[in-house]
C-alpha cells in the first residue's frame, strides 16, 4: 500500500479545514453588537463607565477630579463618542479679568490623550504656571479660553482637527487624537 495521499483525500481535509476557519470566523463576529471605543473593555481601568453630569457636555467624555490650584486627574469615560466640535465646561468660575479673544494668559494646565488615556503635558510637573498668547497655541484653546475669568478651572476637550491634526509635535498624541486639557486661569492682563 503506498503511503502517498490521494487527491480526494487532500481535498475532503482542505474543505473540512476552510469550513472550520469560516466557522470560527463567524463566530468571532458574534456577541456584543454594542460599539466600544479602542482599549475599552469590561475590565479595563483606565476609563470609567458612567457620565459625569456635574460637567455639562463634557462630562460625556471625562471625570476630573482634584482641587483647584493642583494637578487634577483626568480620567476618560469609556466608550466615549469623538466630539465633533470643541466642548467647554467651567468646573469653577473663576472671578478675575476675563480672558479676551487673542489675550495674553499664564495658566497651569494638563493634557490628557482621549486614545492613551494618558497625560502628555503639564504645566504642574514644571512648578509653576506657563504664559502665552492665544495667536500662537492650538485653535481649540484659541477658541475655548476667550470668556474664562482669572482663578477658574475649565475643562476642554478638544476635536483632533482642532488641536495638532495629522501632524502632532510628539508620539505621545496620535495623529487627530482628541485632546483634553484642565486650564486653571492665574492671570489675565
Amino acid at each position: 500500500m503506498s503511503s502517498t495521499k490521494s487527491p480526494r483525500m487532500s481535498t475532503a481535509r482542505s474543505t473540512i479545514a476552510a469550513l472550520a476557519a469560516t466557522a470560527g470566523l463567524m463566530l468571532a463576529g458574534c456577541g456584543s453588537s454594542s460599539p466600544t471605543s479602542a482599549g475599552a473593555s469590561p475590565t479595563d481601568t483606565s476609563c470609567v463607565t458612567d457620565v459625569d453630569s456635574t460637567l455639562g457636555a463634557a462630562g460625556a467624555y471625562i471625570h476630573v477630579t482634584g482641587a483647584l490650584g493642583a494637578q487634577p486627574t483626568i480620567t476618560a469615560v469609556c466608550d466615549a463618542p469623538t466630539p465633533l466640535s470643541l466642548v467647554t465646561q467651567d468646573i469653577k468660575a473663576g472671578s478675575g479679568a476675563t480672558v479676551a479673544a487673542g489675550g495674553v494668559v499664564t495658566a497651569h494646565y494638563v493634557g490628557y490623550g482621549m486614545t492613551s488615556r494618558t497625560v502628555f503635558d503639564s504645566s504642574w510637573s514644571n512648578g509653576k504656571p506657563i504664559q502665552f498668547s492665544l495667536g500662537g497655541v492650538i485653535p481649540g484653546w484659541t477658541q475655548g479660553l476667550p470668556g474664562m475669568k482669572a482663578g477658574g478651572r475649565r475643562v476642554l476637550v478638544i476635536p483632533g482637527a482642532l488641536a495638532y491634526g495629522m501632524n502632532p509635535p510628539t508620539s505621545q498624541i496620535a495623529p487627530n487624537e482628541t485632546l483634553v486639557f484642565v486650564v486653571d486661569l492665574v492671570s489675565t492682563p
